[in-house]
């Protein structure tokens, strides 16, 4: 009997320890799950105050205008930490979700989730219906109606599909005179070409406007299944450069014809008998917008190889007017007394000489020189913010007409133009020569008639931006090329910047036009070619709707 108890009373405490040991688990399981849900919370709170941040920014930005170089690359860099957060807490969401899965006392939470637009109206929607119950799932009958339908809309991405169109060209022969009879071969932009103009415009569009050379693109058709060699993509690209060439003169005509351009370069290096030399890409824009002119915008591309004066002086031969470009020695000979087809005005910029001064004022980037970064200037970071009262004026009159702007900056900017000049001779007499704040404002003070420029003129900006958005693709592209093959190289890519750099401009979907073009270009007329240009261009809708 005592034997029995014994047992009964092991048997009751293992119970009683197998109770608890569940009990146990239970609670850090719940333990675990809170912990997974607190995570979650605050890692939306994380995503949710970056958001909030960026929000705020953007709207700062909006209200008060761009006024330094920091305030973007503050909005890039949260923009990438609300990026990062928003998937973190993505994940810890789910897996706050699957540690309360194991638990009834601990309720999953919901992540904040970004407010989505609704799908383009012209995107094409597929209907997939599925299949209706045949009968009631409560009683079974199958006398069902229809009252109604909810629809769940699904983004989807279809790869890539090849196909080759086959024309057929029938052969008829005449039963009276046996003459054979048959219809004239199909039109290809290059000669003996084998390739449609969507996928011509691809090629050209991945190389010049993606930044995607010919090796590359040729790999990735590979793995697609298509294999075309280096070398028969290249003769493409060369066939379309001559068949587009009249467009680009068309451009080249309309910029030059411009009263007022802006001008700049950057080096483009160049493969040159086993070494890489450095050539020079210019671009020369026309954009008259900024004081309400008709005409649209365009961007002329040139490239030479080296940065010669003599290179700027053949580009601009026939042109005469306001030419806005950095201060650059190459361009001295363009406004020479005297000069024909007629004089150069020379307007400098005011971004360009503002850097100066936000380099020696820039605490963010001085902060990240170490522990003992140099001091901020207080001199530079007054003349920014002086600077900077003339771009708050100017902002106010973009696209306004010249004459409203130059009444304007007559009487709103030159009281501040005023004082600036009188604050900086002040100043300057203090510094020694040395001083690097001496010599930004040395630059200013020895050409500040050119500064001056935009006061006497309603046409002229602030600043070369024009010019250097447009020169910026190159930048990042070269990073991908590293280098043109060879000087005729930067000369067809020259050509193909041109034509992408413009159809940009006028807001024109590039490879879209480039593709509308190659398949128009033989069958029009050399007296309507500027029908094809991008801001003649009639979107493809349009053209629908008028049909």
């Amino acid at each position: 009997m005592t034997g029995g108890s014994n047992i009964a009373s092991l048997r009751a405490a293992l119970a009683a320890a197998e109770a608890k040991a569940c009990e146990a688990e239970a609670k850090a399981t719940e333990a675990e799950a809170r912990a997974a849900v607190a995570v979650a919370k605050v890692s939306d709170a994380e995503a949710e105050i970056a958001f909030l941040k960026l929000t705020i920014k953007k709207l700062q930005r909006e209200l008060f205008g761009t006024r330094s170089e920091r305030r973007q690359r503050l909005l890039d860099q949260l923009e990438l930490q609300l990026d990062e957060l928003e998937a973190s807490a993505t994940e810890d969401e789910l897996a706050a979700e699957t540690a309360a899965a194991e638990t009834t006392q601990v309720q999953g939470f919901t992540h904040r989730k970004p407010a989505r637009k609704p799908f383009p109206a012209h995107i094409p929607r597929e209907r997939v219906v599925v299949p209706a119950p045949t009968s009631c799932a409560c009683c079974g009958s199958d006398r069902l109606s229809k009252i109604g339908e909810d629809i769940t809309e699904t983004l989807e991405a279809i790869p890539r599909r090849w196909k080759v169109i086959q024309t057929v060209r029938e052969k008829f022969t005449c039963r009276a005179c046996e003459k054979i009879s048959q219809p004239p071969a199909p039109f290809h932009v290059t000669p003996r070409g084998w390739a449609g103009q969507n996928l011509l415009a691809m090629i050209l569009f991945e190389k010049y406007g993606q930044h995607q050379p010919l090796n590359r693109q040729r790999d990735r058709y590979a793995r697609e299944g298509i294999d075309l060699s280096l070398s028969t993509l290249a003769d493409q690209v060369g066939a379309c450069t001559v068949a587009l060439r009249p467009l680009h003169d068309l451009i080249e005509a309309h910029v030059m014809a411009a009263d007022r351009l802006h001008g700049d370069d950057t080096p483009v290096p160049v493969l040159a008998k086993g070494k890489c030399a450095t050539g020079r890409a210019w671009v020369y824009v026309r954009d008259d917008r900024p004081f309400g002119g008709p005409d649209p915008p365009a961007a002329l591309f040139r490239y030479s190889r080296d940065r010669s004066g003599a290179h700027p002086v053949e580009h601009l031969e026939t042109f005469a007017g306001i030419l806005q470009a950095d201060i650059y020695a190459g361009y001295n000979a363009l406004y020479a007394a005297g000069r024909s087809p007629g004089p150069v005005i020379e307007a400098a910029c005011w971004a360009h000489s503002r850097r100066k001064f936000f380099e020696l004022a820039d605490i963010a980037a001085r902060a990240r020189r170490g522990n003992d970064p140099p001091p901020v200037s207080p001199l530079a970071l007054e003349a920014v913010k002086r600077i900077d009262l003339l771009f708050d004026i100017e902002r106010g009159i973009n696209g306004e007409s010249a004459e409203h702007r130059l009444a304007v900056r007559k009487e709103l900017s030159a009281p501040v133009l005023a004082d600036l000049r009188d604050w900086m001779d002040t100043e300057r007499r203090k510094l020694s020569k040395h001083s690097p704040v001496a010599k930004a404002m040395d630059y200013m003070l020895r050409r500040w008639a050119l500064f001056a420029r935009f006061l006497d003129d309603g046409r002229v900006c602030l600043t070369n931006n024009a010019a250097e958005r447009a020169l910026r693709g190159i930048a990042l592209g070269r990073k991908s090329w590293l280098f043109c093959g060879s000087d005729r190289g930067g000369v067809r890519a020259a050509a193909m910047y041109t034509l992408i750099g413009t159809a940009k401009l006028n807001n024109v979907d590039p490879q879209a036009w480039l593709a509308d073009v190659l398949g128009r270009i033989a069958e029009t007329p050399q007296t309507r070619l500027d029908e094809l240009l991008p801001w003649n261009r009639v979107p493809e809708q349009k053209l629908d709707q008028a049909a």
